[in-house]
């Protein structure tokens, strides 16, 4: 196998898009769609995402020390690309894009009503790296969609069309290729 190399990039793809929401100190809300996102720790449960500090969510989660990640399902996609390009200073993208903010448990940040599932967290710390600063987030609450709910109680996240985001492009998942531990499950 012939190699090339390249100088130091982000290269670990694919990755989740999320939209994150928020609201300022008026509780005038706001999304904006990252693609560094991720989980950090399992317990205490925490998720990270990173964000410029010249993106208008910025400040507002920084001061509000709090934030909604909102998974994107291929209903979605449209919706948070368009909340990834434009800027909440200049449009209201719950609006723009026909989405439906909902008050959540836990924090005064809207959860989107239209996705799946809505990570609740309260902001535990900013760590700058360069070009973005990690959002350390301790997640508060999971809501999920009922829809996605079978009769015995079991949430079936892979059916509600989950995207990921891969080198400036988005696809929606495939099929399943195994399951957790299942290279080293006992054959019958």
């Amino acid at each position: 196998m012939e190699k090339e190399f390249w100088r130091p990039g982000n290269m670990l793809y694919p990755i989740p898009a999320v939209m994150v929401s928020c609201a300022d100190e008026k509780h005038k809300p706001n999304i904006i769609t990252v693609a560094w996102a991720g989980t950090v720790c399992s317990s205490p449960s925490m998720v990270s995402v990173s964000i410029r500090k010249e993106r208008y969510s910025y400040d507002i989660i920084k001061s509000s020390r709090e934030f909604v990640v909102n998974l994107v399902t291929k209903d979605l996609v449209y919706k948070a690309d368009y909340c990834g390009v434009k800027s909440g200073r200049e449009v209201d993208k719950f609006k723009e894009m026909n989405l439906t903010p909902v008050m959540g448990k836990m924090t005064f940040a809207p959860l989107i009503d239209e996705s799946p599932v809505n990570i609740e967290c309260k902001l535990k710390e900013i760590i700058p790296l360069g070009s973005h600063d990690m959002f350390l987030g301790e997640v508060e609450s999971v809501v999920v969609d009922k829809k996605y709910m079978d009769s015995a109680g079991k949430f079936h996240l892979n059916k509600s069309g989950l995207i990921v985001y891969s080198h400036g492009e988005y696809y929606g998942l495939g099929e399943l290729l195994g399951k957790f531990g299942y290279s080293v499950k006992k054959k019958k």
